[in-house]
């Protein structure tokens, strides 16, 4: 090998191209915040981190027949901050669906939360639209408290009316309801180091920005529902009879199927009857950054442990609310999915550190909270359902539950960064969904992805939520398609896995940026990352990589007896035109006249001369003077360049599949950097003993290369389909084949 060496390095330079901008190498740093004593430029938080906290305690009436919601509560403000403010910021996020000047929802409708009272007279308040500023008495100084208290009636809104990710769900057949209830009491805005107040208008998109805080809350409902909430329940004595309390304690001790807590005949039971009076459901929820509940007396209640976990001595609780409607799918899935989604995301983040994780049926179709989330899909009336429903919703517990990692622990911005909480989720989501089973079914088609990294016209992944237009290729596919592919094909899985959990565990309670998730991943990983980051997520290019030409070179051995005889061979194995192939049979004139012809006329081309001899020799000399092994004039080795084209303009790493004669393959992994001195057209210099026959781009199809017709040399056709009808409701192969089938007619009795 070493006698190759000269070679390989002239070789190298041979195929280097410069002259190309390669502005997509330079580093970050002029788009990422300076680093700070809060904000280290390892992507960690520093010594002078601080957040400030908001506790509440809210007293809470549920009215099932008017559907509605009185409130009252006790909210604590501590200013971690080491600034003064004169004023606090309040979110009414359901003032979005009120009575507004543009119309953004039924006209003469009030859905807003309707204030009543606040306990200091004193506070000057600032209503605009979804954010309440409420001018203090006093400044607050840093360290200091402040308490204030105030009361509100909340109208629910019909979630099937009005989207707005709570509501209440009203089943015809039976009279009853279902709430699952969000977003329904005044929760104090983030003050952040980084911008201040996070007092953007929640103009339907971008999420919920909020503080951490311990919450007591007292709910009460009729005495026939049944609630889960944020939290663990205070007084099971007071709620549940001494068989359900006997049944939850047996589902702790369970971990391989959950346990019926309300049975179906009990909910069936309270579907048909009415309450006798109310309930107070009471809820401790401590470190969490909101409060969500539901509430019905159609709910099922099932439980179980998940293997492994405990949060204060027992065992984290994996549970599930859905009416009979919900079965049989919700019975068979939805808990198990709870487990299953905090088992993986604990393994590749941290131990989930909350008591419980609930999923709860109704009309949302998928929302997350603390501890709780809210998921829609069904099974059709008859019992069956379709494959893409079964799917559907274990896709989406997995989903929502995991929002408990992102973002209600690793609590980042979702008013600004979509991406933040939505696509890093999606991103492990799918890590759970591989080990959910071999053939999972994708919710998000891999081919609108590619459709949608098509697009001129899209936007930065770094763009402000209310700014997207397509949020969930965006948000969602984008980051979940760039972290694989930087685990699979840049990183690698351990260097990946290290960092990607270093970031979850530094950030866990606190408040992350995308500086700091992209500094701790080049942090944690030792690898530059500067490149990857400004394509996928500051950049509106895509993958697309053309393999334009394979050279091949073969080396000149300068050797007369060997080059003159290779030559003569090549020249004759040439093809022939019509020309000359019908010329050869016209008598030529120097046969008639044998005395035209000379020493030229029987020359050999391939005849070695003794000048010839003389230069190869001279040759010799000069290796052997400069130390080269004249062996290397010999090689055996064939040299391809492989010249390559970026042409969608995203920096990507390039696996190749060579394809040889003898039947062989083999793949090589060009890393990114291989685009470094050129970003629009590079070559690769192969150096083989083997005869190359193919070169694929891209083989496994994993780099959302969004052509493949150009990933091949030489060219090859790609298979498209052409239909030329429309496509038809996708068949219910479970209602199809379970189903018996109807009992032919009796004949006629007079036949």
């Amino acid at each position: 090998m070493r006698s190759l060496l000269p070679l390989f390095l002239a070789l190298t330079a041979f195929a280097a191209e410069t002259g190309t901008p390669v502005q997509k190498f330079q580093q970050l740093d002029s788009l990422l915040p300076s680093p700070s004593p809060q904000r280290l430029a390892t992507g960690a938080p520093g010594a002078g981190y601080w957040q400030n906290r908001a506790d509440y305690d809210i007293r809470a009436e549920l009215d099932d027949e008017k559907r509605t919601i009185t409130a009252e509560a006790t909210v604590t403000y501590h200013n971690a901050s080491p600034d003064t403010l004169d004023y606090l910021w309040v979110q009414l996020d359901q003032n979005y669906f009120a009575k507004r000047a543009d119309s953004r929802t039924t006209p003469n409708t009030k859905r807003g939360v309707d204030l009543k009272k606040f306990s200091y007279t004193a506070l000057d308040r600032l209503l605009a639209y979804e954010m309440l500023r409420l001018d203090l008495p006093k400044p607050l100084k840093p360290g200091a408290d402040f308490v204030f208290k105030i009361a509100w009636t909340y109208p629910i809104n019909d979630a099937k009316r009005i989207m707005a990710r709570t509501g209440y769900e009203f089943f015809k057949e039976d009279g009853n309801s279902i709430y699952t209830i969000a977003q329904w009491f005044p929760r104090m805005a983030a003050y952040t180091d980084y911008a201040g107040w996070i007092n953007k208008q929640f103009l339907g998109t971008g999420e919920f920005t909020l503080e951490f805080g311990n919450y007591k809350v007292a709910l009460t409902t009729p005495d026939d529902h049944v609630v889960a909430a944020t939290g663990s329940l205070r007084n099971p004595e007071q709620v549940l009879t001494q068989a359900q309390r006997d049944r939850l304690a047996q589902a702790r001790q369970e971990t391989k199927k959950p346990v019926f807590v309300v049975t179906p005949a009990e909910a069936a039971a309270a579907e048909k009857g009415r309450p006798k009076g109310k309930k107070t459901w009471v809820f401790q929820a401590d470190n969490v950054r909101d409060f969500a509940f539901a509430s019905s007396r159609k709910f099922i209640w099932d439980a179980m442990a998940v293997a492994g976990t405990q949060v204060d001595g027992q065992p984290v609780m994996a549970m599930s609310l859905y009416p009979k409607e919900g079965m049989p799918l919700w019975d068979k899935y939805s808990t198990h999915a709870i487990a299953h989604t905090i088992e993986v995301y604990s393994r590749y983040t941290f131990d989930y550190p909350y008591p419980v994780a609930w999923s709860v049926n109704g009309a949302i179709g998928g929302m997350e909270y603390p501890m709780i989330c809210f998921n829609g899909p069904r099974p059709e009336k008859d019992g069956t359902y379709p494959e893409r429903t079964k799917y559907a919703l274990i896709g989406v517990v997995i989903h929502e539950v995991g929002h408990n990692y992102f973002p209600m622990i690793v609590n980042s911005d979702e008013r600004q960064w979509t991406w933040m909480d939505e696509g890093l989720n999606s991103f492990v989501e799918s890590l759970a969904q591989a080990e959910w089973e071999d053939n999972w079914k994708p919710r998000r088609d891999s081919r609108l992805m590619l459709e949608y990294m098509k697009q001129t016209e899209r936007v930065p992944v770094m763009t402000n939520s209310e700014s997207i237009a397509d949020l969930g290729p965006n948000a969602y596919g984008q980051p979940t398609v760039a972290l694989n592919i930087l685990r699979e094909n840049v990183l690698g899985r351990e260097a990946f896995d290290h960092a990607f959990k270093t970031y979850a565990k530094r950030w866990m309670f606190k408040r992350p940026t995308p500086a700091d998730f992209f500094r701790t991943m080049e942090d944690a990983s030792g690898v530059d990352l500067d490149w990857f980051w400004r394509g996928w997520f500051y950049g509106v290019d895509h993958v697309d990589v053309a393999i334009d030409e394979v050279r091949w070179l073969q080396l000149d051995t300068r050797d007369p007896a060997i080059e003159k005889p290779k030559a003569k061979a090549e020249k004759e194995a040439l093809p022939k035109t019509l020309s000359k192939e019908r010329n050869a049979s016209l008598p030529k004139r120097v046969d008639r006249f044998p005395e035209l012809k000379d020493f030229y006329d029987g020359y050999d081309e391939a005849t070695v001369l003794p000048s010839d001899k003389k230069k190869y020799e001279a040759l010799l000399k000069e290796l052997e003077e400069a130390k080269v092994d004249p062996a290397l004039l010999r090689t055996k080795h064939n040299i391809y360049v492989l010249e390559i084209s970026n042409v969608g303009g995203l920096v990507t790493p390039v696996p190749l599949k060579l394809e040889y004669a003898d039947g062989s393959v083999e793949e090589l992994l060009l890393p990114a950097e291989f685009w470094r001195f050129n970003t629009e057209k590079a070559s690769k210099v192969h150096v083989t003993t083997k005869e190359l026959r193919a070169v694929t781009f891209d083989p496994r199809q994993e780099l959302m290369d969004t052509d493949v017709e150009n990933n091949f040399w030489p060219r090859r056709p790609v298979k498209t389909k052409l239909q030329l009808f429309k496509d038809e409701k996708p068949a219910n192969p479970m209602r199809e084949l379970t189903k018996p089938e109807p009992a032919p007619a009796k004949a006629d009795a007079k036949q």
